[in-house]
C-alpha cells in the first residue's frame, strides 16, 4: 500500500545472472499464453488490459479489455470462467466479469465490504472473499449461476496493532482458501496477525484459536501455500522477511524460522510485495520494492529455505508477479516504472534470466 519511489539502490548479483536490461521486440506470432494486468488509474491507466507472452520470453500488449477504476488485484472463479477484480478505493466494491474471446464483459458491482480492498480469491464453490486494507477486514460475498455477485454476506472485522507506524489499526491485507475449501487464513500488516476462520453456512466462523502473532514489525502481507498442505509461507511487507508456518500434529499452525529477502550487505529501505512456490515446492520466489529484486530459494526437504539469488526486476517498485501456466517463464509487475517484465525459469536451479520488458499504465496484478 505505501507509495515511495526509490531510485538507485544497489543490486546483489550471484554468478552467471544477466544484467543487461535491453528491450526485446515482442513478436505476436507463437503466443504460449495470455494474461490480465491489474492497474492503478489515478494516472494514465483506464482499468484492466490483456497481454501476451510468446514462447521466447516476449511481451505484447494488447488491449484495454474493461474499464475500471484501480482494479488493483484480479483472481477466477472456479474454473476460469469469471474474472473478480476489487476497486481499491474509500468505497470499497469488487466486480465481476465474463471472458468472452478478447474481452471482459461486466455482469456486476458489490461491496466488498470495507474501504481500499486489496485482494480477492474465490472457492470451488463459488463464494467470493475479500480483503478490505483500509477496513481491517475479510468480506464474504457469493458468485450466483450467471457470475453475478450477491450483496455482501458477512464480514470478519479484525481488531489490534502493532509497533510499526503503519501498524495503528487492523489493516487486511490477503486471505487465503486452504485445500479442504472451507478454511481460511486472514492476513492481517496492521494488526501484526494472521487470522483463522472457515465458512460455514454462508458466514465466516472464527477459528480456535483465533490468531498467531508474528515477528514484532513483521506487517504480514500474503502467503503461499506448500502443494503438500502442511506448511505455508508468510511474505512480511515491513520487515522484508519469509516466516514458515506449519500445521502441528493437533491441526494448529505453529510459528518457524524466518528468512531475509533482502542480501546481507544492502541497508536501503525495501518492502516485501509478493511470494510465490514452484509447483513442485522446490522453489519459492518473492518481490523487494525499494531493492527492486525477485529474490529467489531453494526449498529444503524440511521445508527450510536457502538463497539461490537476486534477480533485478529490470524496473522499480515490483508489485505482484506470477508464473506463466508452464512455469518456465516468470513475469513480474513494475508499478512506478510503468513496465512488465518477463524471465525465463530455469526449473532446475529455479534461476531467472530477463527476457523482455513492454511497457504498462501502473501495473500491480498479474494473472494468467
Amino acid at each position: 500500500m505505501k507509495k515511495l519511489l526509490i531510485t538507485g539502490l544497489a543490486i546483489s548479483f550471484i554468478a552467471g545472472c544477466k544484467t543487461e536490461n535491453k528491450e526485446t521486440s515482442p513478436k505476436e506470432n507463437n503466443i504460449t499464453a495470455e494474461f490480465y494486468v491489474g492497474t492503478y488509474t489515478d494516472k494514465e491507466s483506464k482499468g484492466i488490459y490483456s497481454y501476451s507472452l510468446s514462447e521466447d520470453g516476449s511481451l505484447v500488449k494488447n488491449k484495454l479489455v474493461a474499464a475500471s477504476e484501480n482494479p488493483s488485484f484480479l483472481s477466477y472463479s472456479s474454473g476460469k470462467k469469471y474474472v473478480l477484480a476489487v476497486n481499491e478505493n474509500e468505497k470499497g466494491t469488487v466486480e465481476s466479469y465474463k471472458r468472452e474471446k478478447d474481452s471482459l464483459l461486466f455482469i456486476s458491482r458489490s461491496t466488498s465490504g470495507g474501504a481500499h480492498p486489496c485482494f480477492v480469491t474465490a472457492t470451488n464453490d463459488g463464494y467470493v472473499l475479500t480483503a478490505n486494507y483500509t477496513g481491517g477486514n475479510t468480506g464474504l460475498l457469493q458468485l450466483g449461476a450467471h457470475g453475478e455477485l450477491s450483496e455482501l454476506l458477512d464480514i470478519h472485522q479484525h481488531s489490534g496493532k502493532g509497533k510499526d507506524a503503519r501498524q495503528d489499526s487492523a489493516h487486511a491485507h490477503s486471505v487465503w482458501i486452504l485445500p479442504d475449501q472451507k478454511g481460511l487464513i486472514e492476513v492481517d500488516l496492521g494488526t501484526n496477525q494472521l487470522w483463522f476462520s472457515s465458512i460455514e453456512n454462508g458466514s465466516i466462523s472464527p477459528g480456535d484459536p483465533a490468531t498467531l502473532d508474528m515477528n514484532a514489525g513483521d506487517g504480514p502481507r500474503h502467503i503461499t501455500l506448500h502443494p503438500a498442505g502442511k506448511r505455508a509461507y508468510v511474505l512480511n511487507e515491513l520487515s522484508s522477511t519469509i516466516v514458515t508456518i506449519m500445521l502441528n500434529d493437533q491441526g494448529i499452525w505453529e510459528k518457524g524460522t524466518a528468512v531475509s529477502t533482502l542480501p546481507d550487505d544492502y541497508s536501503g529501505e525495501s518492502y516485501g510485495a509478493d511470494i510465490r512456490i514452484s509447483s513442485d515446492g522446490k522453489f519459492i520466489y518473492a518481490s523487494n520494492r525499494g531493492h527492486n529484486s525477485i529474490a529467489i530459494f531453494k526449498v529444503g526437504p524440511a521445508g527450510n529455505l536457502t538463497v539461490v539469488g537476486y534477480e533485478p526486476v529490470r524496473g522499480n517498485w515490483p508489485r505482484n508477479f506470477s508464473l506463466s501456466p508452464k512455469e518456465d517463464f516468470l513475469v513480474v509487475a513494475n508499478q512506478h516504472s510503468n513496465n512488465i517484465v518477463s524471465f525465463q525459469r530455469d526449473k532446475t536451479t529455479g534461476l531467472l534470466t530477463y527476457t523482455a520488458s513492454v511497457n504498462a499504465p501502473s501495473p500491480v496484478c498479474i494473472l494468467f
